[in-house]
């Protein structure tokens, strides 16, 4: 499938480069990291990846790390940089690559998100426009967001506080938006495709919570507070006040209208998409 290609990932020491880069390697491509210098993170990385320093902030830097590149997972780490070297890096790209899978957001996909937020729409328009063959990868929120509700379940706690229990979600296992992500850059047939990733199921954030509790062996309770109390938590956790905001305004329209889902994952990979039980199990010491 992969005619020994060679991909770079981006975004590769975070919640989904690492399952990207390990499912690369499983189909025999070779995989390289873009990792900054001082990255704290690179003992996520399975053997086998070849650490290439540089900085989506600093075009210039990606040269070597794209010498000899045919496709790119391309995450943008919009928490700590803004998108204004974008089309810069996308020149680089369209020098060198043939591929890109872009991790998107379902927000794209619902028309919440505009283009002129230089966000995740603004990638898509920049791609578009582009002659790389991409695809898009419009994910719902991670399981691995649910860590955001670890501090509060270690050492013995019992109760989840953070507003809109009932916000019902299809999060995505991080490793089956990466396997989707891996088959559009290795396998024909997935240029210019824009997939909406999820989850199988729907599940209200107190029902991830309870799921938690079951797996830990310690049963947890929701309890709901105003959603300014956790917007000022979540910008003192470095959260951008417009991210933190436009995602609380999201879980309140998720308390009335579930997000939306898709089969995207077993369709693409052959296997069912992992449900948020596993992801619990595989990641319980964090909660307990």
């Amino acid at each position: 499938m992969n005619d020994q290609r060679t991909v770079l990932v981006t975004g590769a020491t975070g919640n989904v480069g690492p399952h990207a880069a390990a499912e690369l390697l499983a189909a025999g491509a070779q995989v390289r990291a873009l990792v900054l210098a001082d990255d704290p993170n690179l003992d996520r990385l399975p053997a086998g990846v070849q650490l290439c320093t540089g900085d989506l902030a600093d075009p210039d830097s990606l040269d070597a790390a794209l010498d000899g590149v045919d496709g790119v997972f391309w995450m943008w780490p919009f928490f700590s940089l803004s998108t204004a070297t974008a089309p810069a890096v996308l020149k680089k790209l369209e020098q060198r690559v043939h591929r890109v899978a872009l991790v998107s957001s379902v927000g794209v996909h619902i028309g919440l998100e505009p283009v002129d937020n230089n966000c995740h729409a603004y990638l898509e328009h920049l791609l578009e426009r582009s002659t790389l063959a991409w695809t898009f990868l419009r994910t719902t929120g991670f399981m691995a967001n649910a860590l955001g509700f670890a501090a509060q379940t270690r050492d013995g706690g019992r109760v989840v506080r953070f507003p809109y229990g009932d916000a019902a979600r299809t999060s995505v296992h991080e490793a089956d938006l990466a396997a989707v992500g891996v088959r559009a850059l290795l396998a024909d047939g997935h240029e210019y495709q824009s997939y909406l990733v999820s989850g199988p199921e729907l599940l209200t954030q107190r029902e991830q919570v309870h799921i938690i509790g079951e797996v830990i062996g310690r049963p947890l309770e929701w309890q709901d507070v105003h959603a300014e109390e956790a917007r000022r938590q979540m910008v003192a956790t470095g959260w951008p006040p417009s991210y933190a905001d436009g995602a609380l305004d999201y879980f309140a329209t998720l308390t009335k209208e579930p997000e939306v889902g898709s089969t995207v994952v077993a369709e693409v990979t052959g296997r069912p998409a992992r449900t948020f039980r596993q992801w619990a199990q595989e990641h319980a010491a964090a909660f307990d």
